[in-house]
């Protein structure tokens, strides 16, 4: 059902030719000569979109502003604090401040409702846009009323997908969000584009979770998007309804794509017209010639229901296929989650077979992802009538935002679902990162949100609590709830597909909704609950970096979930030293203290206080034999094999860095975004290739660090593990930066680079 090409290739009039040997001839044959050829990567929705936004004058070097922004209430307390510091006056473009992530946590007291308040005075005082909690998840939110054929969007949560409105959207850490709201640039490398070529028409019971699940299978794995933009083309698109196109658009992050853009159509301007915005439709599409890195073939014919089990969203069966091996594949599958959670606790899922099938425990159809009309009404079509049973199954829906819900409730299909047990909710995310629906302990729940990584549903392995998450289509949850929890695909349920027209109503909008675009009042006051604080001063980059191992992962990938966890922690998200107790928590509980122990280190070293018997160390690497420790700083840094997968969080690089972190070492970065934080947070993002020298609580040091950073010299960096028997010299290694992110560093992090510049 998914192939993907072996080759870069051209899309010419609608045919594919490989970019093989018989390319020239190929292409001639249809019309295109060697000048067409050379230019054919400019063909290309993604390179429209990309150069318009382009202030670099450089094709190959972007620098990008974007029309509008989003952020949540994990994220934007960090990012108006940031930009603030570093001499914000005023939104230069809509800035969305929703309140979908801490929305029922009751950790603290009154933080969240505090840094809801502070979001408001922000978008008061800067000219922003405050929607309050309860009222949408930040994506329906955007899709309903910012995004636009040809524009481009940026959103600090690793989900921000609006392609099928032909939008360009990318989820960033919130350093690169305040360098918009400062009139900077978001800078990277022209990326590649992959098409996605949809061809035939979804069978009944099939969703849009279920192509999207089918789509990741075939490419995290091997890489084959990675950083790269996915174009969606293909006579497939047309039979595909906008919120379907936009169930599978969202789900392009955890491909690790960086954004994804799709053919638009009379399907798109119409829902842009519904939603009162018809003017900000115009038709997209490749040129006659484009050139691709790669295709990927999806007969969505030929999709099934699919699930993603335990713990990631790449690890996808059939439902057809699981069921027929179940025994088999869930006892991998608890091999597998016991090798992510250290083997502290056990996820029991192969006694949960019943009768040679599969019961599960829960349902949730939620966020983002899930929460559409649509797929809400096919759930409730699928449901009337039956029941879920009133034993321990349950199913929960969160409709995605206030005017979804005004219109299931207007058609009727909260009534069928509450009918059948079912409990509806307002809009919140709280399901998709663990604040809302955690499982009992050793359950399985079904879910048709976003992530299925380990903690993300809310368990905690350390404290002996262990729960799995399965991602699935809302139809097959539905189909499963019909038959009391018994793991069924919704094909096997006999029933019509009808979804009644949808009429946006956004009077809950008119009535709550804070639109202060270009109306800010700088002489308003921030409000600042007591939780909410600056960031802690944070000193240029040394002359020369002692570093210490403080953590060492070996895991194929770490999510930015266990680097620092989501769920109710996130409360303290506005309070950077609160919110550094959590780091690794999950993974690593021992970090925090192994970090703290560093930074005295470093405190006794700024002081004069430096360890004689360390400096000893120091002097036996060649060159180095008449440092001071007045030459020297000290930091932590964390080994990890693929960090960075998930979230765009920059908590997961913040945290490090209040807690003393000077670097990450890394075979490669999961996603640019995670890298981008490191950065904006200075710190440096080594790589090495080949054995690991080093081991947790070695010392490395990298001389000269400071004029290898500013010469640009970064293909291979001397380094030596330090130990009483003498350096062990090995070398590291920084990918490509641009002069801006060299200079971050050098002044330490983004905030210092503002106030030097």
């Amino acid at each position: 059902m998914v192939t993907c090409s072996k080759t870069g290739m051209y899309y010419a009039r609608g045919q594919w030719v490989p970019a093989d040997e018989n390319a020239p001839a190929a292409l001639a044959a249809l019309g295109f000569d060697e000048a067409a050829r050379s230019e054919a990567k400019k063909g290309t929705i993604a390179w429209g979109i990309l150069q318009a936004h382009n202030h670099s004058g450089d094709e190959n070097a972007l620098k990008l502003k974007f029309d509008a922004m989003a952020s949540h209430d994990i994220t934007f307390v960090g990012i108006v604090q940031t930009a603030r510091a570093s001499g914000l006056t005023k939104f230069p473009m809509p800035y969305v401040l929703t309140n979908c992530h801490n929305s029922l946590c009751a950790v603290g007291g009154t933080i969240n409702e505090d840094d809801h308040l502070f979001g408001l005075s922000a978008a008061k005082k800067y000219g922003g846009v405050y929607v309050p909690p309860h009222l949408a998840v930040i994506h329906q939110y955007m899709r309903e009323m910012y995004a636009g054929c040809g524009k481009m969007i940026l959103g600090s949560d690793s989900h921000t997908r609006y392609g099928a409105l032909g939008t360009m959207a990318i989820g960033e850490g919130g350093g690169e969000l305040a360098k918009q709201l400062l009139n900077r640039t978001y800078d990277v490398a022209c990326p590649g584009v992959v098409a996605v070529h949809l061809t035939g028409a979804p069978v009944p019971g099939v969703g849009p979770q279920d192509v999207a699940l089918a789509i990741i299978g075939a490419v995290f794995a091997n890489g084959y998007v990675k950083n790269k933009v996915m174009e969606f083309v293909g006579p497939g698109v047309a039979n595909l309804p906008l919120e379907y196109r936009s169930g599978i658009d969202v789900m392009t992050t955890e491909t690790t794509c960086l954004s994804s853009i799709w053919v638009t159509d009379e399907t798109t301007r119409k829902y842009l017209a519904v939603h009162g915005r018809e003017g900000d439709y115009k038709p997209l599409a490749p040129a006659e010639l484009a050139w691709y890195d790669g295709v990927v073939e999806v007969a969505l014919d030929k999709v099934r229901p699919m699930i993603a089990l335990p713990m990631h969203p790449s690890n996808v069966y059939t439902i057809e296929e699981l069921n027929a091996n179940l025994e088999d594949i869930l006892h991998k599958t608890e091999e597998d989650c016991a090798a992510l959670v250290g083997g502290k606790v056990k996820l029991d899922l192969v006694s949960k077979i019943e009768n040679g099938r599969l019961r599960v425990d829960q349902g949730v159809i939620a966020g983002c992802a899930g929460g559409t009309y649509s797929n809400i009404c096919e759930a409730a079509q699928i449901l009337e009538g039956f029941s879920g049973g009133n034993g321990e199954y349950a199913l929960s829906v969160y409709p995605s935002s206030q005017p979804t819900m005004m219109a299931l409730m207007k058609n009727g299909a909260l009534a069928s679902l509450m009918a059948g047990g079912a409990t509806v909710r307002t809009a919140f995310c709280g399901p998709c990162f663990g604040a809302g629906d955690v499982p009992a302990n050793g359950s399985l729940s079904i879910r048709h949100t976003t992530r299925n990584f380990p903690s993300r549903e809310g368990s905690k392995p350390g404290n002996g609590q262990i729960a799995g998450v399965a991602l699935m289509d809302a139809r097959s949850i539905a189909a499963t709830t019909r038959m009391g929890g018994i793991l069924t695909p919704a094909t096997d349920i006999d029933y019509q597909p009808h979804i009644p027209e949808y009429e946006f109503d956004d009077s809950s909008y008119k009535s709550r909704v804070y639109n202060g675009w270009g109306k800010g009042d700088y002489d308003s006051l921030l409000r600042l609950g007591p939780n909410i604080k600056d960031w802690p001063a944070i000193q240029p980059l040394a002359d020369n970096l002692l570093l210490k191992v403080t953590s060492y992962i070996t895991d194929p990938v770490t999510t930015t979930d266990e680097l620092i966890p989501s769920g109710e922690t996130s409360s303290y998200r506005s309070n950077p030293l609160g919110l550094a107790e959590f780091t690794l928590s999950r993974k690593d509980p021992a970090y925090v203290g192994r970090a703290k122990a560093v930074q005295a280190e470093e405190a006794d070293r700024a002081a004069g206080k430096g360890s004689d018997a360390l400096l000893a160390q120091v002097h036996a690497v060649p060159g180095c034999e008449a440092l001071t420790w007045k030459d020297l700083a000290i930091a932590s840094t964390i080994y990890a094999v693929k960090p960075g997968d998930g979230s765009a969080r920059e908590q997961a690089a913040s945290c490090q860095r209040v807690l003393g972190a000077g670097a990450n070492i890394a075979v490669e970065y999961a996603t640019k975004r995670y890298r981008s934080n490191l950065i904006n947070w200075g710190m440096l993002p080594f790589q090495l290739d080949g054995p690991t020298p080093f081991g947790l609580g070695d010392y490395v040091l990298i001389p000269g660090a400071r004029a290898l950073l500013a010469e640009n010299r970064l293909e291979s960096i001397p380094a030596y593990v330090l130990g009483e028997n003498g350096p062990k010299a090995f070398s590291l290694s920084i990918a490509p930066l641009t002069a801006d992110e060299r200079q971050i560093l050098l002044d330490g992090c983004l905030i210092n680079y503002y106030k030097h510049g």
